[in-house]
């Protein structure tokens, strides 16, 4: 019986550096070559209606929502403290932070054509969503810490407009709400990614924003302003992906489109090294 030998502790770490090196090059030259035109997205309408309706909802739900806390069926809120873990970041974070640290021990070059897409596509995927929901989660955090908003278990107390900007307290962080943002990005996500799946993940990043409100940890205008905040951050970053021609292909108008390459489990026919496969070579496509 053959025992392989160790792989020597040097190695995995030159292995580590020429990958992150390599990935760094990749990413500086294409900021470089490829100009920042991005398309036309009309997001000075979506900023006042997502505004406006958060607005609307303060003004019409929130003291209810306040008064209403505690006052729900135990059945109902063993429920939703179930459903309210899933809006953690960690959830998505932490994933996709191992994936890039597994795909950046991989050493690529030897690797078949077809696995060689199949991870790239995923390591794609670990950064978009590491870029998304980290960049969604930072924002939100200055936001609540900065507005200082005081939670629902607390309307009785003070109120549902009761402000205490920068007491950075967790009692004062309410508006607006992190796992409502974290569900805004990986809702916008999977509608990028997968549209024919948009509407079952809008009922589940809904449902899973939602049950902030019922645990009295956010108002419902909270979750309204985190949502749409997680939204925009996550589409942003599709952008810069689709100019560096990650995972998206560039358009004139509207949002970026996922690529044909785009697979995350292993295609029935064999990739055609002249045609679409052959783009998916990391850091080797040959348009985009």
């Amino acid at each position: 019986m053959l025992v392989r030998s160790p792989v020597p502790a040097t190695a995995v770490l030159r292995l580590s550096v020429d990958n992150f090196r390599d990935t760094a090059q990749l990413v500086a030259k294409r900021l470089v070559t490829r100009p920042a035109h991005y398309p036309q997205i009309l997001w000075s309408v979506w900023t006042v209606a997502w505004l406006l309706l958060t607005i609307a909802v303060l003004i019409r739900f929130d003291a209810e929502a306040g008064m209403s806390w505690g006052r729900w069926p135990t059945g109902f809120i063993d429920l939703t403290d179930f459903f309210t873990v899933f809006g953690l970041g960690g959830w998505y974070l932490i994933p996709s932070a191992l994936l890039l640290v597994a795909a950046n021990l991989t050493d690529w070059r030897s690797l078949s054509r077809r696995s060689l897409m199949l991870l790239y596509n995923w390591t794609c995927l670990a950064f978009l969503m590491l870029s998304a929901v980290g960049l969604a989660g930072l924002a939100v955090n200055l936001l609540k810490y900065g507005i200082g908003r005081a939670r629902p278990v607390y309307f009785n107390n003070l109120g549902d407009l009761s402000l205490h900007p920068f007491a950075m307290d967790a009692r004062f962080a309410s508006f607006p709400s992190g796992h409502a943002t974290n569900m805004g990005a990986v809702f916008a996500i999977v509608l990028l990614l997968f549209p024919q799946r948009k509407y079952i993940a809008l009922a589940f990043a809904l449902w899973v924003a939602s049950t902030r409100i019922f645990v009295g940890a956010h108002y419902p205008s909270d979750t309204v302003a985190g949502f749409g905040l997680g939204c925009a951050i996550a589409v942003a970053c599709a952008l810069v992906f689709a100019r560096l021609g990650f995972i998206f292909r560039r358009t004139t108008v509207g949002l970026p489109v996922r690529k044909t390459t785009f697979r995350l489990l292993w295609s029935s026919r064999k990739p055609d090294r002249s045609g679409a496969a052959q783009q998916a070579d990391f850091g080797l496509e040959a348009t985009q």
